[in-house]
């Protein structure tokens, strides 16, 4: 082989290894300029998508393993915030959403509460123009068939009720300032109790010096017992000054009076009358509160709170009269002269007493000292100055009968509760009775009764029987009446009758008195013509419906019975002889009436004296005067005094 061949061979050995490491070392400068490249363009290009408002997708080939990993989890971080928020942002959209409905809610139930009230507004208003509709209506047929008495007589109820509201309302306002002035002075005298205290409390300086002025104790008790005891008695002081207040009170309210009985005596309007006696009711009223809190034995004091009582309730009956359009009688004038005189002395008496009655003088009444000025002042006017009538309610002897055994049920048998509920049908089987049923025992006066119930179509009412005997006592119907369609006389007829039906025999109406819708009578027992005052009975008949609603016939029962009358010494003329001269008679008869608590046999007298009414009786043995009453007006009828 020849030098060519083998270095020409040998030269391609070389170039084919050369062939083989070139190739590679090309491929990785390649890679490196590649990545030098994308290294260079990847920031170029994120600069291009930016500015183009596009990210780049394409992850960048050189960012090492620990990045990605970090990156990771920033995006797991951020996703897990992103996940609270979202959950945040949709609780406050359910919270919203809610309060939104709940404000919606009540919006619809404000505009459903507006829409009921201005239906039930709408549905009131309705019923009352239906209401006044109807009471026109009612008011047209009460006018169209009421008669002209019926007329005045409702009229004159609707001005007593009027009346009634105006004194009611009064009443409570007077009461309502009489219970804050009792508080004031009670705060008042706790305060300065308090004060008291304080003011003698001792402290330690106090103690020391008592310590120290040991030794002249008795000299220091000697001072106290000389120089003012009262002033170390606090609540005896304190209590002095409310009663002392007291006496304050008494004296303006007597002013008081005295003024309006003044103007009372020469009013003569009806509305300046109803003022005036109005003013005097209540005014009378509170002169007997204040004399109930003065320190006095009631029995210094006893005319005087009877005398204001009788002047409010007298002051009440004019005022009842005066307001249903009726003018004053001459009696009640009379009434009004007397009450006004009387206040006067009054009224001087004690201007007196409350200038010269100290703290002293009200310490010594406290003590229920006889001497004290109080103690002498308030007898003198219960010897001299008061001087109160006494008046009856009622006819003649209706109040004042003697009740002793029971001398018309002597002999009967006792009956059972059965037995009382069965004669109580018989009774009142006028009244169409229903149902009775006995309820229970009761204790009246000496007697045991049945309390009785029944029922009817005009609704309950009650009875009492006596237990022995089974005697009707008492009675009453709870229905009211409101119209008047019966007069006085069948009022009369109707209730004999309804007394023969319980058993009562010979019985005379003795008195009768109406209020507009109620007639009340009072019946005696007739012996040999002799009326029996002592044996009465009480009936009270409705003038709408024409039958007796009320009985009260305690007093018959218990003192009924056959009497020995005795015979009369002198005629009715010689009894009459002993009447005043200008005493109008109109009817006398012979009866027995209570006296001193026995009966005695007398001439009754019924006539008048000028423009006044009166029952005179006179002994038909001796001849004297016995009783007097006289008649007068009030709300409930006529009365006695």
């Amino acid at each position: 082989m020849n030098k060519k061949e083998i270095s020409s061979g040998a030269q391609k050995a070389e170039a084919l290894a050369d062939n083989g490491r070139k190739p590679a070392a090309k491929k990785n400068a390649a890679v490196k300029s590649e990545q030098t490249k994308s290294k260079k363009a990847a920031p170029v290009k994120q600069e291009k998508a930016e500015k183009h408002g596009k990210k780049s997708t394409k992850p960048v080939k050189s960012v090492k393993k620990t990045d990605k990993k970090k990156n990771k989890n920033r995006v797991k971080q951020l996703s897990e915030k992103q996940r609270k928020r979202k959950e945040l942002r949709e609780q406050k959209k359910l919270e919203a959403a809610k309060i939104r409905a709940e404000k919606k809610q009540k919006r619809l139930e404000k505009r459903l509460d507006a829409k009921q009230k201005r239906l039930d507004r709408i549905a009131a208003m309705k019923e009352k123009r239906a209401e006044a509709r109807e009471k026109r209506r009612e008011r047209r047929d009460l006018l169209k068939h009421e008669s002209k008495e019926a007329r005045i007589e409702r009229r004159r109820e609707e001005r007593r009720a009027l009346v009634d509201a105006r004194v009611a309302k009064r009443e409570a306002a007077l009461a309502d300032r009489r219970a804050k002035r009792e508080h004031r002075l009670k705060l008042r005298a706790e305060k300065r109790a308090a004060n008291n205290e304080k003011r003698h409390a001792p402290g330690f300086g106090g103690w020391l010096a008592a310590v120290i002025s040991l030794g002249v104790v008795t000299l220091a008790l000697g001072s106290m017992l000389t120089y003012g005891w009262i002033n170390m008695d606090g609540m005896t002081t304190d209590m002095a000054t409310v009663h002392t207040e007291s006496l304050y009170e008494l004296n303006s309210i007597i002013d008081n009076l005295d003024t309006n009985l003044s103007k009372a005596r020469v009013a003569n309007t009806r509305g300046e009358q109803v003022k005036l006696l109005s003013n005097v009711a209540i005014e009378s009223e509170m002169a007997e509160i204040v004399l109930e809190r003065l320190p006095m034995d009631m029995q210094f004091t006893q005319n005087m709170s009877s005398f204001v009582n009788k002047m409010g309730d007298s002051a009440q009956s004019m005022l009842y009269a005066v307001a249903n359009g009726k003018k004053l009688t001459q009696s009640q004038i009379a009434t009004i002269e007397h009450m006004y005189k009387t206040n006067l002395q009054l009224k001087q008496t004690i201007n007196e007493l409350t200038a010269n009655c100290d703290g002293k003088e009200m310490i010594k009444a406290m003590r229920g000292k006889q001497n004290s000025l109080m103690y002498v002042t308030f007898g003198e006017i219960e010897n001299n100055v008061v001087e109160t009538p006494k008046e009856i309610h009622d006819g003649p002897f209706a109040e004042n009968i003697k009740k002793a055994g029971a001398k018309n049920l002597a002999g009967l048998e006792e009956v059972s509760c059965a037995r009382a509920e069965e004669l109580a049908k018989q009774y009142f089987k006028g009244y169409e009775v229903t149902d009775v049923k006995c309820t229970g025992e009761v204790q009246a006066e000496n007697l045991s009764c049945y309390n009785v119930s029944m029922q009817t179509k005009d609704g309950e009412m009650s009875a009492q029987l006596s237990k022995q005997g089974g005697k009707v006592v008492e009675f009453n119907s709870y229905k009211d009446c409101s119209a008047k369609n019966f007069s006085v006389e069948r009022c009369i007829d109707i209730a004999e009758d309804f007394l023969k039906d319980l058993g009562f025999k010979n019985m005379k109406a003795v008195w009768s008195s109406e209020n507009g819708t109620t007639c009340n009578l009072n019946f005696a027992y007739m012996q040999n013509g002799v009326v029996i005052y002592s044996d009465m009975v009480k009936l009270k008949v409705c003038e709408e419906r024409g039958i007796v609603t009320g009985m009260e016939g305690l007093a018959y029962v218990l003192n009924h019975t056959q009497r020995d009358l005795g015979e009369a010494k002198i005629s009715a003329g010689e009894a009459k002889g002993a009447l005043n001269g200008g005493f109008n008679t109109e009817t006398s008869r012979l009866c027995l009436i209570p006296v001193n608590g026995g009966e005695t046999l007398c001439y009754e007298f019924y006539g008048t004296f000028g423009d006044d009414v009166y029952y005179i009786y006179v002994d038909a043995v001796t001849g004297d005067e016995v009783e007097m009453f006289t008649v007068i007006g009030t709300a409930q009828g006529k009365a006695l005094m």
